[in-house]
Parts: structure tokens; sequence; C-alpha cells
């Protein structure tokens, strides 16, 4: 793929996905330790996650974030991925203005991606995501901000 395909997309380093068993507990864990606010919590069930964004102290937003991901039932995808490699680092998240014009450039640039058209993300977003064998083996993430965020 040529780079300037992502240059003329990315924006930022949007989050870190981090697939955890206990939403609760690590959000307590990164706040205890490290001083991050979550800022966000959701329930995306399309996803089946339960979810949560975290900051630095101080971060207005623009930032990158923590995002930790933990699964409402065993047929998720991130209990699929806690099961095959504990919890850990799932995903990096870039942003961008355009997710569907991304995924066509990535496309066109000979990436897979995982879904046809860009679903429902964290807070009203709209992502998608290259598939982790045409990425260097990681799961990456596009993501349009929702217009209000």
């Amino acid at each position: 793929m040529s780079s300037d395909v992502l240059k003329k997309h990315v924006l930022a380093i949007d989050h870190v996905g981090i697939a955890v068993p206990d939403l609760d507990a690590a959000i307590a864990f990164h706040r205890d330790h490290f001083g991050l606010v979550p800022v966000h919590e959701e329930v995306n069930a399309e996803q089946g996650v339960r979810e949560a964004m975290l900051r630095a102290p101080g971060d207005d937003g623009t930032g990158t974030a923590v995002q930790l991901l933990a699964p409402i039932d065993e047929s998720s995808t991130i209990a699929k991925f806690i099961g095959r490699n504990g919890p850990g680092l799932q995903q990096l998240a870039y942003r961008v203005a355009d997710v569907a014009a991304t995924t066509e450039a990535l496309r066109a640039a000979g990436l897979r991606v995982l879904y046809p058209e860009p679903k429902r993300g964290t807070a009203g977003s709209k992502v998608n995501f290259v598939h982790p064998k045409d990425a260097g083996g990681v799961l990456v993430e596009l993501v349009e901000p929702a217009a209000e965020h």
C-alpha cells in the first residue's frame, strides 16, 4: 500500500483498545494507577461490548484515548479475543475525517476491511476495521467521530 493513501486520510491516533474481562475493575486500575479519567461509558450491543473511554487529566478531548472493552456475553468478538489471547491490547484506532472514503481508498490499495459499510462505534462515531492479516497482525480501526464530538 502506498503511504500516500493514509497520509490523505488519517488525522490522529484516536485511541488504543484494550480487551478486559471486567470493565469496572479495569477502569479502577487505570484511574488509580495512571490517573486516567473516564469520560464516556456505553454498551454497544451490536459489537457485544460494554466500553469506556479514558483520557489523561486535562485532555480536552483531542488527545489519544484508552478504550476499555469488556464482553457483554461469551459470543462477542471481545470474549473470543480474550479466550484466544487473554486480556490486552486489542486494536489501534486512527481518527479519520471520512471513514467511508478512507475505507474505499484502502480497498483500492488492496487491503481487506471487515465491514462493507461503516458501523456505529463509540458515542455515535462511524467505524470500520482493517483486517489484521493486512496490517502486520494489528487490528486497525478507522474512526470518524460523531459531528457533536
